[in-house]
């Protein structure tokens, strides 16, 4: 069984959809007393990282899931969700993450105004290393994205993509895994992804 971690953060229903098309059971889980019960969890999360962070402090949930990750079974965060695996980030101050992975959040920058900002759209995600989670994948597949905030470097990155400074679009660190882009969202490349991520 697959759990949904629910602390009133993130865009639930597109990602329990795209696992039952899957023919995967899963749940929607708000009781961090249940976690434990879960094969895998995933952990999405959209809008500001310290917002998050908060509703999973007073939900109870950031325990839980410190808990869930500790017991080696597999954790993927989504979009925000991902970034929160990590020890810090700069959105709008200085905010401490799960700490799970190491590595800072920052914001695109981009002075001439050559990008926008969110980055929005489809984009090119190139094999760093070889990951469980992108399985049967090619070299560089195109995954949807949406956000303003991103991991610069990660020793765990096992997926690169670029928008004016090359970024980690995927990371994986025993048990732990991430994914900035939608997979919900990114067709049959993202159900290949969740696919992989059930099959664990």
């Amino acid at each position: 069984m697959l759990g949904i971690v629910n602390y009133q953060v993130g865009n639930l229903a597109s990602v329990k959809n795209a696992v039952l098309k899957l023919g995967e059971k899963v749940e929607i889980e708000s009781n961090p007393h249940n976690l434990k019960n879960y094969d895998r969890l995933i952990l999405p999360g959209v809008g500001a990282f310290s917002d998050a962070m908060e509703h999973l402090r007073i939900s109870g949930m950031q325990e839980a899931v410190l808990e869930f990750a500790k017991s080696g079974k597999p954790l993927l965060g989504i979009c925000l969700g991902m970034q929160l695996l990590f020890s810090k980030s700069y959105e709008f101050g200085e905010h401490f993450g799960l700490g799970l992975l190491e590595g800072e959040v920052v914001k695109f920058e981009f002075g001439d105004n050559a990008k926008k900002i969110p980055h929005m759209g489809w984009n090119i995600v190139r094999k760093n290393v070889e990951s469980s989670l992108t399985q049967g994948l090619d070299s560089s597949f195109y995954l949807y994205f949406v956000h303003s905030f991103y991991v610069g470097n990660s020793e765990n990155a096992v997926g690169i993509s670029n928008y004016g400074v090359d970024f980690v679009s995927i990371v994986q660190k025993d048990n732990i895994f991430g994914i900035q882009p939608h997979p919900e969202k990114s067709h049959d490349i993202g159900l290949r992804i969740l696919k992989n991520f059930i099959e664990l």
